[in-house]
């Protein structure tokens, strides 16, 4: 290498390591900045606030999950249908001695 690049070289290399040095100590002031405002503790009503919150997701999930099984029991219940009315195909719909004569309605 040339002087002149050799000096170009350490150039770009400390450029590079402020950059890094700059992203380091803005991320520990950003870590900082964060955790104390989180640790003096919180106000009561975001406390409580949150506390609805868990709440409420709770009892959503559990909604869910009922939703989920109801779906399934009909899923299934459908899938039994449609074997028996497949199983039934073959049979015929109404029985030999309503088809030979007239009407079958009671009036």
């Amino acid at each position: 290498m040339s002087p002149i690049d050799l000096e170009a070289f350490n150039t770009v290399v400390q450029a590079i390591l402020v950059i890094i040095a700059m992203g380091c100590a803005t991320g520990v002031i950003t870590s900082f900045f964060k955790h104390r405002r989180f640790k003096g503790g919180q106000a009561p009503d975001i406390a409580a606030r949150f506390d609805d919150l868990s709440e409420r997701l709770a009892r959503l999930d559990t909604a869910v999950d009922s939703v989920a099984i109801e779906i399934e029991r009909i899923s299934e219940a459908q899938r039994f249908t449609s074997k028996l009315l497949a199983e039934r195909a073959g049979t015929p719909a109404l029985p030999e001695r309503a088809r030979a004569g007239g009407s079958t309605t009671p009036h």
